[in-house]
């Protein structure tokens, strides 16, 4: 048997895999189970909002609301319009082809409606507010007056500050 000279030997070095291969997510956790959401829905084209919009009510058709929703500028969303999504449609009548969940149909809006409209509530809501804090003004007495109502809204969570 020849003689090997171990000095000279030297261990082959463990093979190591190219970073790429190793990606993040075989490293990651898997995401734990959890119910499904009730109104999934797809998300909203660039520029629209998405909203459920009640169309029936106790089995009967709710076309009060569904024609007040319409007349603010909401347009129904068509199950066409999202070929990769599996999303329930409303199958006959008036509303065929519509993405519908129990009774709610899937409406979209155009983000500047929405930005109109909060703001015109707003300005609705300060008015009532101005009107509540003059009336009051107008009831407070010289012996015992009435200070401005203070309306801040304050959350602290943990350390309450003192």
């Amino acid at each position: 048997m020849p003689k090997v000279d171990l000095t000279r030997v030297r261990p082959k070095p463990p093979s190591r895999a190219a970073r790429s291969a190793s990606t993040r997510e075989s490293e990651t956790r898997r995401k734990p189970w959890e119910p499904p959401a009730m109104l999934e829905a797809p998300p909203p084209p660039p520029g629209y909002h998405h909203r459920w919009l009640r169309a029936d009510m106790l089995g009967e058709a709710d076309k009060i609301n569904m024609s007040k929703h319409l007349r603010q500028g909401f347009e129904v969303v068509r199950g066409d319009d999202y070929p990769d999504w599996n999303l329930p449609t409303v199958e006959d009548g008036k509303h065929a082809g519509v993405i519908s969940i129990g009774g709610l149909i899937l409406g979209r809006i155009p983000i500047e409606t929405v930005d109109e409209r909060n703001a015109y509530y707003a300005e609705v809501t300060r008015n009532q507010m101005s009107g509540v804090d003059n009336e009051l003004a107008a009831q407070s007495n010289s012996v015992m007056p009435i200070g401005a109502p203070e309306r801040t809204a304050k959350t602290s969570f943990g350390n309450p500050e003192k």
